[in-house]
C-alpha cells in the first residue's frame, strides 16, 4: 500500500464512520445535521443516489436527488463529512449506469427506477 492510501485509510478509521454500501441508483436517507442559532436538529434529505464521485476514499462524494414539491433538487453530500449523522439504504435499484443524469430530464413513470430483488452485500460490508 502506497503511503498516501496508508494516511487516507488512518484518517478514515480515526472518523469511525459506518458507511453503508450503496450505489447510484439506490434510494438512501441521509441523516444531515442542520444548525439554525445556536440549536443543531438532524434533518433526513431521501432521494435517489445518481452518482458517487471519488470512491471510497476521504474525498468521495455522492448526489442524492429528489423531487420536492415537483420540482427537482439536487444535494451533494461528502461522504466523509462531520455534518452527516447517518446514512440508510430505503431501497436497491437496478441500473446499468455509474451516473444516472438522465433522469434530470425524466418525469413520472419514466423516472421510475427497479428494485433489486437478489442483493447480496459485498464480502466484508455490511447491508
Amino acid at each position: 500500500m502506497d503511503l498516501i492510501a496508508q494516511l487516507e485509510a488512518e484518517q478514515i478509521a480515526a472518523l469511525g464512520k459506518n458507511i453503508p454500501d450503496f450505489k447510484a441508483g439506490d434510494t438512501i436517507r441521509v441523516g444531515y445535521k442542520v444548525t439554525e442559532g445556536t440549536r443543531t436538529r438532524v434533518q433526513n434529505y431521501e432521494g435517489v443516489c445518481i452518482s458517487r464521485k471519488n470512491g471510497e476514499g476521504i474525498a468521495g462524494s455522492f448526489t442524492v436527488r429528489k423531487i420536492s414539491f415537483g420540482e427537482g433538487v439536487e444535494r451533494v453530500f461528502p461522504l466523509y463529512s462531520t455534518n452527516i449523522e447517518s446514512i440508510e439504504v430505503v431501497r436497491r435499484g437496478r441500473v446499468r449506469r455509474a451516473k444516472l443524469y438522465y433522469l434530470r430530464s425524466r418525469r413520472g413513470k419514466s423516472a421510475r427506477i427497479a428494485e433489486v430483488s437478489n442483493y447480496k452485500p459485498k464480502s466484508g460490508a455490511e447491508a
